[in-house]
């Protein structure tokens, strides 16, 4: 039942996160462009956190498919990975008052810092996180969240890609040629460039701060989850 449950909630956060996506333009003429980015970021939130609490308390339903967390090794390696795939989750290119819609936010083209390794580092970051965390959990509530994130990274990829192109054209078509979804493979096939200079900035700062705080914070969010009733 729980396995269902947590695909029901993945389900309703990506329908709303990405109608209102779909519907950015519209809303944005009618009530302004910082209005919405508030209202996004309320319904995205509001609906994340009781999908993550819901992932807490239940993380280890269903079959056990494995059990390594009596390895050290794993224990290091799934750390890693976790950590790791913060510097693609973090919207480190972004700009954060945009974010916070402090300054006005607007629709961008990114060819910069994490973009020219991989143009959609959420899909490549969450896709890190739930192998991650279904390496140390091993059961199959853990795979199919994994799953369920997995797809709707991959469709809001396509997602993404639609509106870019709707709005942007050829220009999104260039950017395209130059960038990869696959991370470093437009580097390798030589359409793109690797540039360390671009990630020596506090933006990246921020992402290993987030780390830390996540880190520290992660037994405490587990505990306090536990006492709810989901």
């Amino acid at each position: 039942m729980s396995h269902l449950v947590i695909l029901g909630l993945i389900a309703i956060f990506a329908i709303a996160h990405s109608g209102l996506a779909s519907l950015r333009l519209k809303l944005e003429d009618r009530i302004g462009a910082r209005l919405y980015r508030v209202i996004f970021a309320l319904v995205s939130i509001t609906l994340a956190i009781p999908l993550f609490i819901y992932y807490f308390n239940h993380r280890y339903d269903g079959i056990i498919l494995w059990q390594l967390q009596d390895r050290w090794i794993v224990h290091e390696f799934v750390l890693l990975l976790s950590g790791f795939a913060f510097f693609f989750l973090y919207p480190a290119t972004f700009n954060l008052l945009e974010i916070a819609a402090i300054a006005k936010p607007q629709v961008h083209l990114y060819e910069v810092g994490i973009t020219r390794v991989c143009r959609h580092p959420q899909l490549v970051g969450m896709t890190l996180w739930c192998i991650a965390h279904t390496i140390w959990l091993g059961t199959s509530f853990a795979l199919v969240t994994s799953i369920g994130l997995i797809c709707y990274h991959l469709f809001g990829v396509w997602h993404g890609d639609r509106r870019l192109l709707a709005r942007y054209g050829d220009s999104f078509r260039e950017l395209q040629a130059r960038t990869s979804i696959v991370p470093f493979l437009a580097i390798a096939q030589g359409r793109q460039k690797f540039v360390l200079q671009e990630f020596i900035r506090p933006a990246y700062l921020g992402v290993l701060l987030t780390i830390v705080i996540f880190r520290w914070l992660h037994p405490i969010v587990i505990s306090a989850s536990a006492n709810l009733p989901w």
